[in-house]
């Protein structure tokens, strides 16, 4: 069950004379302020904030009536990003406001949520025009006995599915390279040539010239495109941007439904939407994360590595590796444990991962991990013995034999991984084994 959280904003946000006025909620302080500034492009960045926006009032697998649930904004030196997940957690959504796409200066940093009410949204779409368009990120500034009289007070349910969310897309996308990029004109007709929303079927594209081909099967450079409908939100950016740029994981001919990222880039913002691999799958079920969460060492690591980020628009994992005396693979480990926070996000543009400000409790992972719980138990009842090139697992009446792939991955003859093969994560007989055993002594 979702736990509710109350968001407090100081007043709605709106369309003022002075420009546009993002009331936030939450963050390292009460209602804390950002940004105040101009964006250099108003009526382009209106239409990405409204597609982010957007794709957090829809849910695209079984739509129900549109229900708001507040984007994120986070603000850091030369950056500004405003992310949401959809109603069913199939699709996340991010604007990022580079260097070119502000004329201010981000005098906070910190991650909050943003009001963009109904009249906002209204507003919003009728920015037009090449004007700057001024934005203050954070309440007015008013005392507070003044500003207690207009206090909006709303309760939603918290989106701990977007906490999920934001640990398995990370981990998910860190893996992802471009695969296709093609001008506007042409994501145009492609766009205009995909089903309509209620089709979910799986298909793919290809690069072929300067556009993209849909196939039914997967091949060599071809990128998922899950539910060709959900990439609907990105529609209204069409007409301010240069490029489309897509990103994937590396697929074959055999390759079951994955991931993938569809990125329009204007030179001033760059608006993502990443697909979850089938419409019906949520993000926050993915289990992508549960191998980095499953070592002795990750929630010291994330202790230490989480003291030491900072505000630099990208993180840098060698100079954290550097800094805090870690190897690579246990800094990343620790990035995936603070993204069960949602501290730590991805951006396939920069290849680099991305600091949020949001509390850091160490025991999400576990709450929130069913399959990682349930592996330290077998672990700590003694559960994994060793048989030569395998291991084995007892779970109940039953005992099931899990090898450990050369990809790193695992197979277990459990039902339930008969079930996802591998799709959907490990399950808690292959992350026990992980616990106990060194990768090279299985299945090598």
């Amino acid at each position: 069950m979702n736990a509710v959280q109350t968001y407090r904003y100081l007043q709605p946000s709106a369309m003022r004379a002075a420009g546009l006025d993002l009331q936030t909620s939450g963050g390292p302080a009460a209602n804390p302020r950002f940004f105040s500034g101009f964006l250099t492009t108003p009526a382009g960045a209106a239409a990405g904030l409204l597609a982010v926006a957007e794709v957090a009032r829809t849910r695209y697998y079984q739509p129900v009536s549109p229900a708001s649930l507040d984007p994120v904004v986070t603000g850091s030196r030369e950056r500004l990003r405003f992310e949401s997940f959809s109603g069913c957690c199939g699709v996340y959504a991010r604007m990022d406001v580079i260097p070119a796409g502000f004329d201010g200066d981000i005098v906070g940093h910190g991650t909050t949520n943003v009001d963009v009410n109904p009249p906002l949204r209204e507003a919003l779409a009728r920015v037009g025009g090449i004007e700057p368009l001024h934005v203050a990120v954070g309440p007015d500034d008013l005392t507070v006995s003044t500003m207690e009289g207009a206090v909006v007070e709303r309760k939603v349910p918290l989106p701990g599915r977007w906490l999920r969310g934001f640990a398995e897309v990370q981990v998910l996308t860190a893996g992802f390279e471009p695969r296709a990029e093609i001008p506007a004109v042409e994501a145009a007709a492609f766009l205009r040539r995909l089903p309509g929303a209620g089709n979910r079927s799986v298909l793919w594209a290809v690069p072929a010239g300067r556009t993209l081909r849909l196939t039914s099967r997967p091949a060599p450079g071809a990128v998922c495109l899950a539910g060709a409908g959900r990439l609907a939100a990105l529609r209204g950016l069409l007409r301010h941007a240069s490029t489309l740029r897509v990103y994937g994981p590396t697929v074959n001919s055999g390759s079951p439904a994955v991931s993938s990222t569809w990125e329009l880039d204007t030179g001033s913002l760059r608006l993502s939407l990443t697909l979850s691999p089938e419409p019906y799958r949520g993000f926050s079920g993915e289990g992508a994360a549960l191998l980095a969460l499953a070592g002795d060492e990750v929630i010291d690591d994330a202790e230490l590595v989480g003291a030491l980020l900072s505000w630099d628009p990208t993180i840098d994992v060698a100079a954290l590796a550097d800094a805090s005396g870690l190897p690579d693979d246990r800094v990343r480990a620790a990035l995936a444990q603070l993204g069960t926070a949602g501290r730590v996000g991805y951006d396939v543009a920069e290849v680099a991962y991305f600091h949020r400000v949001m509390p850091y409790d160490a025991g999400r992972a576990e709450r929130d991990n069913p399959r990682l719980v349930g592996a330290r138990t077998l672990v700590e009842q003694g559960a994994v013995r060793r048989d030569g090139e395998h291991a084995w697992v007892r779970s109940g009446d039953e005992e099931y034999r899990v090898r450990r792939l050369p990809d790193g991955n695992f197979t277990c003859s459990c039902r339930w991984w008969a079930k996802h093969r591998g799709q959907r994560g490990p399950c808690k007989h292959a992350l026990a084994v992980s616990m106990v055993v060194a990768p090279v002594e299985v299945g090598a």
